[in-house]
């Protein structure tokens, strides 16, 4: 079964539509690229998947840690390179909303390194991770 549609909208703009949920995701073009940069970019949600994906192998870890970072946010950078127009560099700076035991960090910032989008980007994208624990 499929997992998304994304139809071109045109204008440089797209919409994804989840099969199961229904949820949308609208895509432009950025600024740096003939876009409006009116939404998302395709690379930008790249870089974002990889902050949501450590988030969320974190959480299950956490859970079963009985552990709660609720509102722990992360900012996301990306950074583009040329000749081939690609991504470089993520950065990602997560702040936590809390601040367990040396052990339990450990766990959590190990564990999301192990996140299946990290390990499907490619080898030559620089990932600087920081996590900031409250």
């Amino acid at each position: 079964m499929a997992t998304s549609k994304v139809t071109y909208v045109g204008d440089l703009k797209t919409s994804s539509i989840h099969i199961n949920s229904g949820s949308e995701i609208i895509s432009d073009a950025p600024l740096d690229n003939n876009g409006k940069g009116e939404a998302f970019s395709p690379t930008d949600t790249v870089a974002n998947a990889l902050a949501s994906c450590m988030f969320t192998v974190m959480g299950i870890k956490a859970s079963d840690l009985e552990v709660d970072f609720s509102g722990s946010t992360a900012e996301v950078t990306k950074i583009m390179g040329t000749d081939p127009r690609r991504i470089t560099e993520i950065h990602i700076t997560f702040s936590m909303s809390i601040n367990p035991d040396d052990k339990t960090k450990t766990i959590l910032e190990r564990t999301a390194m192990t996140c299946p989008v990290f390990f499907s980007l490619h080898p030559e994208i620089k990932k600087e991770i920081v996590f900031n624990w409250k």
